[in-house]
Order: C-alpha cells, then structure tokens, then sequence
C-alpha cells in the first residue's frame, strides 16, 4: 500500500519538511516556533541516542537513518532562520 515510502530519497524528506515547516511559518510565527524547537530537540535527541547506542553496539541500522536524522535537525533550524531574517520575527 504505502511501498513507495521505502523509494523516498533523502531530496524528498528534505522538500516535504522544507514545505511543512515554512507553512507553519506562513500561517503563524509563534506556532512555528513552537514547532520548530520542539521537533527539532526530539530527532536531536533521538539521534544522539541512536549514534550513542551505535558506538556502544554496532547494529543493522542502515547509514540513510542517521542521514535523515541529521537533516532533519538541520532544515527546521535553516528554514526558522530564514523567515527570522525574512520576516523580522521579535517573538522570542
């Protein structure tokens, strides 16, 4: 059913989040902020936890994961960045 799922690349992931998230932005700046650090301190964490668990027991986990995960760290902060300078957001 959902088996093109596995033939997502990593250009997709990284378009789909860049859309989301500057939707949020669009829609409303707090909201988005909000979002913006409480998602992107969870995949922190879980990937810090996973690259923990990795040095102390290698596993299957393929190198993509770990690839997503970064990324995912990465866009909500490049994309709030953007519309912080864009937009001239003082809602801190």
């Amino acid at each position: 059913m959902l088996s093109f799922i596995k033939n997502i690349g990593l250009l997709e992931i990284s378009l789909i989040q860049i859309v989301f998230y500057s939707a949020m932005w669009l829609i409303d700046d707090y909201f988005a902020i909000l979002i913006s650090v409480i998602l992107t301190v969870i995949v922190f964490a879980v990937l810090v936890i996973s690259l923990i668990t990795e040095l102390i027991e290698k596993s299957r986990v393929p190198r993509a994961y770990f690839t997503w995960m970064i990324a995912s760290t990465i866009i909500p902060i490049v994309v709030a960045a953007f519309f912080i300078a864009v937009l001239g957001v003082d809602e801190f």
